[in-house]
């Protein structure tokens, strides 16, 4: 399982969202650059960024922050936020990211998703963020009428990288993550699931290790000092 520390960016600035409300923002580092050298030190070797502004403005935004972080040649990096044309989805690999997630478009067109991911095989990443048993979309702002395990089940077919599950209830809040729906969602897919969302300490990562997730992502335990990087990774050995 690989332990994968976010940056969220806002404003050039590594933030948090509290359950993906921009108006409960938490600012940790005005630096983006160097929290990814911080994160490298401490053993990682993927880094999950958000780009927040993309994600409500429909395109990248903090392609600078971006691109900074890319040219460190520390880590394979995985982006998300407002992706929903193939040329944002270029820019990013031409820039130098590993892999690309995509969210709101790929669950309201799903015809062009599917294009994509044939395009680009092995470089999309779904990100299914969800409220209960739904998807939610547009930086969390707009629920679907999606189900989250049947969505999932359809997309299974494509040749994707992984899908990233998100409880929204739970991100940032150090809650724990959800253990039942995640699980749910390993079995009803082939593709390599990663969980996202609540992870306060090393032994919540633990828990996730027996429903054999790909990778755990961790923000906010890691800026307020719940969970240490290095100890986050040991647990998962």
């Amino acid at each position: 399982m690989d332990v994968i520390p976010a940056i969220d960016l806002r404003d050039s600035k590594c933030v948090r969202l509290l359950q993906g409300r921009y108006d409960r923002q938490i600012t940790y580092n005005d630096d983006p650059a160097e929290q990814a050298r911080r994160f490298y030190a401490d053993g990682a070797r993927w880094l999950h960024i958000v780009d927040l502004d993309g994600a409500k403005a429909g395109r990248p935004v903090n392609t600078q922050s971006i691109t900074e972080i890319v040219q460190l040649g520390l880590l394979k990096i995985e982006v998300g936020g407002g992706i929903r044309d193939e040329a944002s989805i270029r820019e990013l690999l031409d820039m130098g990211v590993t892999r690309v997630i995509i969210g709101t478009k790929a669950v309201s067109d799903f015809e062009w998703f599917s294009d994509m991911a044939l395009r680009f095989k092995g470089q999309l990443v779904l990100g299914l963020d969800a409220r209960g048993s739904m998807i939610a979309t547009h930086g969390w702002l707009e629920d679907s009428s999606q189900p989250l395990l049947e969505f999932a089940a359809r997309a299974d077919k494509l040749p994707l990288a992984a899908i990233i599950y998100t409880d929204i209830s739970k991100d940032g809040m150090l809650s724990g993550p959800n253990i039942e729906r995640t699980a749910a969602l390993v079995d009803a897919v082939k593709t390599p699931v990663i969980a996202s969302g609540g992870v306060k300490e090393a032994a919540d990562i633990k828990k996730l290790i027996p429903i054999r997730v790909a990778g755990v992502i961790v923000g906010r335990s890691l800026y307020e000092g719940t969970l240490n990087l290095k100890d986050a990774i040991d647990a998962t050995k």
